[in-house]
């Protein structure tokens, strides 16, 4: 038989609590309002000297981070930023083919999805630049890219590679004439 050699030590059954509450060390009565002051104060500093206008040099990046404030916050553009949008989206589709060729579908379909919403846009308010005499011939061509970019947009969904790049080639023919229609 075994004998336990230190008979003194004693064990005890300590119950502890489920959930331990941790508390900190800032009173419960502190009042809110001086800290509200002090952050509405900040805002309307910050969008008061927000809201002045930036120089139109300034205003000629046109990327899909500015989407959000462009599209909600900026509807109109005056004609000449809308030909100048139209041409930087002219060079942006003849930058698309690296991606293209690298088969990269979902970059190349939110691109054209995002320049088919500004397009139509600018194209309206482009119309303004154009004279009278090639209006007819500015409204055929504005229709032809249109249709291309929606059919390269549905080959690209597809994904069928030969017609991607037929109707990508047609869409680059159809933008650079509207764009020589614009100067």
């Amino acid at each position: 038989m075994t004998t336990i050699p230190n008979s003194t030590t004693q064990f005890h059954h300590r119950t502890t609590p489920a959930h331990h509450h941790i508390t900190t060390a800032h009173h419960r009565q502190e009042n809110p309002i001086p800290r509200r002051k002090i952050l509405t104060t900040i805002l309307t500093t910050s969008l008061g000297l927000g809201l002045q206008a930036t120089p139109l040099a300034l205003a000629q990046n046109w990327g899909t981070r500015s989407f959000l404030r462009e599209r909600f916050f900026e509807p109109g553009l005056s004609p000449e930023d809308a030909v100048a949008r139209i041409r930087q989206t002219a060079d942006g589709l003849h930058d698309l083919r690296g991606m293209l060729e690298t088969m990269s579908w979902r970059y190349v379909i939110f691109y054209i999805r995002l320049k088919q919403a500004y397009l139509s846009q600018d194209m309206k308010t482009a119309m303004v630049m154009v004279p009278e005499s090639r209006r007819k011939s500015y409204v055929q061509t504005a229709n032809e890219l249109v249709d291309n970019m929606a059919e390269f947009d549905f080959y690209v969904r597809t994904p069928k590679v030969y017609e991607s790049y037929v109707y990508y080639e047609k869409t680059l023919k159809s933008i650079d004439d509207l764009v020589a229609l614009l100067a």
